[in-house]
C-alpha cells in the first residue's frame, strides 16, 4: 500500500497565463488518489510554503518563457534556494517544469532545459512530459495533445493580445498530463 505524497508546484506568472497552466497541472496532480498538491506563486512565497516544498516528494516548477529564459522572478526563487542547495534538502525529489510565451518557439526550450539544471544542481530527479509529439501528420490535429512537441516538460503558446481564458486546451490538457504523470510517478516510487 502507498503512503500519501505530496506534489508542489512553484511557478511565476507574470500575466495569468502561466497561473491558468498551473492550475491545469494541479488538477492533473490531483487526479492521482493518495496526492496532496500546494499550489504556490514563488513571487509571494512564505514560510509555510517554503515548508510544503521541503517536504514535498515532487516539484514542479513553471515559468513564463521571456526573453528565451525563465522570468526575473523565477530567477530570484531559484537564487533563494542557494541554502537548500548547499545542505541538498531537495537530493532525490522528483522534478519537472512546465513553460509560456507569445510565440510558437519562443524558445520554451530554452527556458525548460533552465528548469531541469536547476533541479539537477539540486540532485533533483527530471520526470519528462512522457509523450509522443502531437499535430505533427496530415490526419494529426492541434487539439492532440503536446501539439507544441516539446519532450523535456509541457509548453504552452499563448497570444500577447488575449487573455489567460484564451489559452489552447490542448496546451491545458497538456499541462494537465504532466501533472498527473509526475504524481503517478510520486506514488509509484513511494510504493
Amino acid at each position: 500500500m502507498s503512503r500519501e505524497t505530496s506534489v508542489a508546484i512553484a511557478y511565476h506568472s507574470g500575466y495569468g497565463h502561466t497561473a491558468r497552466q498551473a492550475e491545469f497541472v494541479r488538477q492533473g496532480a490531483e487526479e492521482v488518489a493518495g496526492t496532496t498538491v500546494h499550489l504556490i506563486a514563488v513571487d509571494q512565497i512564505t514560510d509555510e510554503q517554503w515548508a510544503q516544498l521541503d517536504a514535498a516528494d515532487a516539484i514542479i516548477f513553471g515559468s513564463p518563457t521571456y526573453l528565451g529564459d525563465v522570468s526575473a522572478a523565477f530567477r530570484t526563487f531559484v537564487e533563494k534556494t542557494s541554502g537548500r542547495w548547499m545542505q541538498q534538502q531537495w537530493k532525490d525529489k522528483l522534478a519537472a517544469g512546465f513553460v509560456n510565451s507569445g510565440a510558437k518557439s519562443g524558445d520554451k526550450l530554452h527556458a525548460l532545459q533552465s528548469l531541469s539544471i536547476f533541479a539537477a544542481q539540486h540532485s533533483m530527479v527530471w520526470v519528462s512530459l512522457g509523450l509522443l509529439p502531437g499535430w505533427n501528420k496530415s490526419t494529426a490535429s492541434e487539439f492532440d495533445l503536446n501539439r507544441l512537441g516539446v519532450w523535456l516538460g509541457a509548453a504552452a503558446q499563448s497570444n500577447g493580445d488575449q487573455g489567460a481564458d484564451a489559452m489552447h486546451k490542448s496546451d491545458l490538457a497538456t499541462a494537465e498530463h504532466l501533472g498527473r504523470r509526475v504524481a503517478e510517478q510520486a506514488q509509484r516510487l513511494s510504493a
